[in-house]
């Protein structure tokens, strides 16, 4: 049952089904709330391998035999168990941490593809047993009710009672979010109920047209068996009739997630990120390095503001895992923040406590695009933005990630530098240094792989830069003599710059490029060298053989 628990992570607008039920007064929050109601945080669609296919392969384990059937559920159930992830985390610390490269895949539910694999290929042996030996059908009777009542019987229930295995249809985090909204009233409270009410209604809908759906499909397939078995059709129609038969089931699964909009011309794909009068106005500004943050919808789940700005939200499978700490723990609720002062001053940043978002504007979040109705939206640019880079008054040495998170919930970034204890050598173990209305830092030069910076103090001093630091592969110099990084405020870089005016380099230049290009290179060297040897040997043998 694809939709058991309401399938993908997309607007509950979109399910035919769903809407059905759904109480028109509510449309708009509609296209706001997800179809999947399960526990994870996101999903992109459930693994299903198709309801005829899963009856077959819970009956190819009682009526197949061998060694293989076994290996096949073996690995079956592994990967299920597996996928399970936090649920049971005994299995999955001892593959993090002994198994190679299992601590890369980006979710634990990768896994099932191996069950993706072992239950059609199983469902397909139990098939041909049953073509070559049809009189199975009858001889094992009890095993294909054990697997139509595992399959046909627990659809049928769900279809006539959808929460007859789900304890509710809205989970606890949605229910939060939604009490959070009266809270705040952008929900009236004598409305929460009602909403609650017909969003269970909607996903049970939801529930109930799948599981009969796969109710029907099963029942269909095992009359295809049956008319086998009584001989009414022959071996290529019933082979055709179940292929047909899965084929339908599959598709139909498939187009929710892979449908006929998502096929378009490359010049419709290009124009996908379409440049708004907001963004057209922002990117008049000539500072060549600076942030946008985009309130007009979810900042860290949408790229066209990455697309146009360099934004401080987008999205990508691969994240820094610092920088995600910092949007759950600072991030997110300055965002809130920060948008109740500023809808609170109608935009006005004269009249803004800038205090309320200073992790903000340490990131040198320039502008903010806020929503302005009809689907429009206007930039708010923040004159408290800190810049590309600032000399700090001191330096708080704090022991583990755990202090130097925290620690940014009290201080002033354009004041005090928060680091590691592993990077005080690299600042000189300096907490009290030089900072007049003087020292200056100017960014001169922007690449994305090389930033020049020129500096000025009267006396050695710290400086902080606005730019994540990453230690594999980023190096800098200071008028051309190397030097080293420390990590600041937890995911910035700083470093330690002597008196008087000075030029910092920072290049992305990572010793594994040039490392991977001499193998290359060398394996490229090796094939030539082989090509001509075997040429040189060719024709040996055969002025040889003329001779």
């Amino acid at each position: 049952m694809p939709n058991f628990k309401g399938g993908a992570s997309v607007p509950l607008i979109l399910n035919e089904t769903a809407m059905e039920k759904a109480n028109p007064t509510y449309s708009g929050l509609y296209q706001q709330l997800p179809q999947y109601f399960g526990d994870q945080p996101m999903t992109s669609g459930p693994v299903y391998v198709g309801a005829f296919v899963l009856f077959l392969f819970i009956l190819g384990c009682f009526i197949v035999k061998g060694p293989l059937k076994w290996a096949l559920v073996g690995a079956t159930f592994f990967s299920i168990v597996l996928s399970w992830g936090k649920n049971f985390m005994p299995l999955t610390d001892f593959f993090i941490d002994y198994i190679p490269m299992y601590s890369k895949f980006r979710a634990v539910s990768s896994i099932l593809v191996i069950a993706e694999f072992t239950i059609p290929l199983l469902a397909i042996f139990a098939l041909k047993k049953i073509l070559d030996e049809p009189e199975i059908l009858k001889k094992k009777m009890k095993f294909i009710g054990v697997s139509l009542a595992l399959t046909a019987g627990v659809a049928l229930i769900l279809a006539i009672i959808p929460g007859a295995f789900s304890s509710t249809f809205i989970p606890t985090k949605e229910a939060q979010m939604l009490q959070n909204a009266v809270n705040q009233q952008m929900i009236p409270a004598n409305e929460l109920s009602g909403i609650l009410s017909n969003m269970a209604e909607m996903r049970a809908a939801m529930v109930s047209a799948d599981a009969l759906r796969s109710f029907i499909i099963i029942v269909i397939g095992c009359a295809l068996l049956w008319l086998y078995y009584s001989g009414k059709l022959k071996r290529p129609y019933i082979i055709a009739g179940i292929a047909i038969l899965c084929v339908i089931d599959m598709w139909g699964v498939n187009k929710r997630y892979l449908h006929d909009d998502q096929f378009v011309p490359r010049s419709t794909q290009v124009d996908t990120f379409k440049k708004t009068k907001a963004d057209e106005i922002i990117l008049q500004d000539t500072d060549p390095n600076y942030r946008v943050l985009n309130f007009s919808g979810d900042a860290f789940n949408e790229n066209n503001t990455s697309y146009w700005h360099k934004s401080v939200g987008g999205y990508h499978a691969a994240k820094l895992r610092r920088y995600q700490e910092m949007i759950e723990r600072h991030i997110s609720p300055e965002m809130q923040a920060t948008y109740r002062v500023i809808a609170t001053a109608g935009g006005e940043m004269d009249s803004v406590d800038a205090s309320k978002f200073r992790i903000l504007n340490m990131l040198n979040t320039k502008y903010f695009i806020f929503p302005a109705g009809q689907g429009q939206t206007v930039p708010i640019e923040n004159p408290y933005a800190y810049g590309n880079a600032w000399f700090v008054d001191k330096v708080e040495y704090v022991d583990n990630a755990n202090q130097e998170i925290d620690a940014l919930n009290t201080i002033l970034p354009t004041e005090t530098a928060v680091v590691d204890t592993r990077f005080k050598d690299i600042l000189k173990g300096v907490t009290t240094v030089h900072k007049d209305s003087l020292s200056s830092v100017r960014l001169t030069n922007y690449e994305p792989n090389r930033l020049v910076y020129e500096t000025n103090n009267s006396k050695d001093g710290v400086v902080v830069f606005s730019e994540i630091y990453y230690p594999d592969g980023w190096i800098a110099t200071i008028d051309g003599e190397p030097a080293d990084i420390a990590r600041a405020d937890y995911i910035l870089r700083s470093m330690y710059v002597p008196a008087g005016k000075h030029t910092i380099e920072m290049r992305f230049d990572p010793k594994s490029l040039h490392v991977t290009e001499g193998i290359a290179y060398a394996a490229l060297a090796l094939m030539v060298i082989g090509i001509m040897i075997m040429v040189i040997v060719y024709k040996k043998r055969l002025s040889s053989s003329k001779s």
